[in-house]
């Protein structure tokens, strides 16, 4: 069975995800249907990331539980929801920006959702490396960064302050060019598809196509836990944006383990959702910057031998 099974994940699984689901999303949001029908979507989604995470795992052992599931559920919950309001407000907040905006219309509906796509991953990259950089934002960020094992539901783990402002970058040049609300349904459901993809546990492969895309292969080596090494593959939906700020790397030999993930340099960052709310509050949380991170976790990283990716 495994014979059949294998390939059929490993091949056939990103595409479902890319192109089956988003198309779908694409075909439901352009007909106008009711948005339940793309929170369904989702919903198969989320069910076809767990399926193909135990029928070809990266990593077998992160298949369980950490203690982290309902800290996990409850963030992606919180988060989604963050999201699917975002879109449910488009109407009102288009209504404060004067005129009708320059958003193209007549366009074929598909390729409104990919200007959506690449405009929004340009802001929410950006976002995302200022966060590694600036110590305020790092405090509200290092909640994504505490995972120890990957899965596709922690790619929603983060702090809803930060989520937050992440989407605001991405979506508010959309919204001043006058996005259409479908365009705007089927933009949030590429993005919790896109999430699921890179944080997936499956072993999936894409070919060259990772050097492009953002998915489960680069994303990995963003979350190596020693700063300045894990600095890289910022990108949400491409590595376009790492490319041309020269922070995209990769090494296909490498594999990686629990021991490689979450921050070296605070291990015992809180678990527990309520209290990882709460720690960027914290005077402890406040002193999680970038630049004591990156000082302490180089210095770990050299006492261990651990040496960066190789960058292409």
């Amino acid at each position: 069975m495994s014979t059949i099974v294998h390939p059929l994940v490993r091949y056939g699984y990103a595409p479902l995800m890319l192109l089956g689901v988003n198309g779908a999303g694409i075909a439901l949001a352009a007909s106008g249907v009711d948005k339940a029908w793309l929170l369904a979507l989702l919903v198969a989604a989320i069910a076809l990331s767990f399926a193909a995470e135990r029928l070809l795992p990266y990593r077998s052992v992160w298949n369980s539980s950490h203690g982290d599931v309902g800290r996990d559920t409850a963030h992606t919950f919180v988060n989604e929801t963050l999201i699917l309001t975002s879109v449910a407000v488009v109407p009102a907040l288009a209504a404060l920006v004067a005129g009708d905006g320059i958003w193209p219309t007549d366009w074929p509906f598909v390729v409104q959702v990919l200007i959506a796509i690449l405009v929004a991953d340009f802001g929410i990259t950006l976002t995302h490396y200022a966060s590694h950089k600036i110590g305020l934002l790092w405090r509200f960020h290092a909640v994504h960064h505490s995972v120890t094992r990957f899965y596709g539901l922690n790619g929603l783990m983060k702090h809803p302050l930060h989520q937050t402002l992440e989407m605001a970058a991405g979506v508010t040049p959309l919204l001043l060019a006058g996005i259409p609300v479908p365009v705007a349904a089927a933009l949030s459901l590429a993005v919790a598809v896109q999430l699921l993809l890179q944080h997936s546990n499956a072993d999936y492969r894409v070919g060259p196509l990772k050097y492009i895309l953002a998915l489960n292969e680069g994303h990995r080596f963003h979350h190596l836990k020693w700063a300045g090494i894990g600095d890289v593959n910022f990108g949400l939906f491409t590595l376009v944006w790492d490319h041309l700020l020269r922070t995209y790397s990769y090494d296909p030999a490498r594999r990686f383990t629990s021991d490689d993930l979450g921050m070296a340099a605070k291990p015992d960052y809180p678990v527990g959702y309520l209290a990882q709310l709460a720690e960027p509050f914290t005077r402890h949380g406040a002193c999680t910057t970038t630049s004591g991170e990156h000082a302490e976790n180089r210095s770990d990283a050299a006492s261990i031998g651990q040496a960066p990716p190789s960058r292409v």
